[in-house]
């Protein structure tokens, strides 16, 4: 009953990011591609029969009740009527404001992982759905899978997409997604191209529409992508700060990212189509 359990809670990579319109409610409507790589967090859930949820990792500008973890958790914790509780520890690799999905993934690790531990049995889609409550990236890391998203990032849509070798650079600043997603110069409509089009992947659909605002608001994020456009074809996750190159081998992204890591924290990571998370799950 009080075995720990530890999970990983990795990253994604958006291959592709338009934003195709505007919700009524100010959210932005998205064409993307996500992608796992094995780059992750770890956490470390361990059941409570007093119904606490604690976490004793800090984790710095959040608070305990509002982090995502804790959030997931009692989100979780409610619905499901159980009695149990959780401690919770995180293990950090992720940089925060990087375009990771580092919160989101943490959140979906613990609702994945607590609904095993507690022995609740709720399906995935189920905890998808509590997700997006928490956020719009939530879902696909509950579900697993490289998938196309449309609306707001929760519309799926499985895919199998190519699993080359990536240099992930973070160029140390932490962007805010609500200043770019607020910023009159961004691009709010983009065509919508269909899942068939954007799977054949290269320019213009693989782009992101994001970039030119980073870049033009973060200078030193306009510095890295210049220097790693250089060595291969490169582009922002998400909002950012991090930015990625793709490379058919290791040896080939290792190299790049022995000269980007003397500027910039740098990792080397493989594509993956199933998470991490779900592989240590035995989904």
């Amino acid at each position: 009953m009080n075995a720990p359990l530890t999970l990983p809670a990795p990253a994604k990579l958006n291959r592709m990011l338009h934003i195709v319109g505007r919700r009524d409610d100010g959210y932005h409507l998205l064409q993307t591609l996500f992608q796992f790589i094995d780059l992750c967090d770890q956490l470390t859930l361990t059941p409570r029969s007093d119904g606490e949820i604690h976490l004793i990792s800090e984790v710095s500008g959040v608070s305990h009740d509002d982090n995502l973890v804790v959030r997931a958790a009692r989100l979780l914790q409610t619905h499901s009527g159980t009695p149990l509780g959780a401690t919770l520890k995180i293990e950090k690799q992720l940089p925060m404001g990087g375009g990771l999905g580092g919160g989101s993934s943490n959140a979906a690790t613990a609702l994945v992982g607590l609904n095993h531990l507690w022995q609740l049995n709720l399906p995935l889609v189920e905890l998808a759905r509590l997700g997006l409550r928490l956020g719009a990236d939530v879902p696909v890391f509950v579900h697993g899978h490289s998938a196309w998203a449309e609306g707001v990032g929760e519309q799926l849509t499985k895919v199998m997409l190519d699993t080359p070798w990536f240099v992930v650079i973070h160029p140390g600043i932490s962007v805010s997604t609500p200043s770019v997603f607020q910023d009159p110069q961004l691009t709010r409509d983009s065509r919508p191209i269909t899942m068939a089009r954007a799977l054949k992947g290269g320019a213009p659909e693989w782009r992101n529409d994001c970039e030119a605002v980073v870049k033009e608001r973060y200078p030193p994020i306009a510095e890295a992508f210049h220097w790693l456009a250089q060595h291969a074809p490169s582009r922002l996750t998400g909002t950012g700060a991090c930015l990625f190159a793709t490379f058919e081998t290791q040896q080939t992204a290792q190299a790049t990212a022995q000269l980007a890591e003397q500027y910039w924290p740098t990792w080397v990571a493989r594509g993956l189509n199933t998470s991490p998370l779900h592989a240590a799950l035995g989904f």
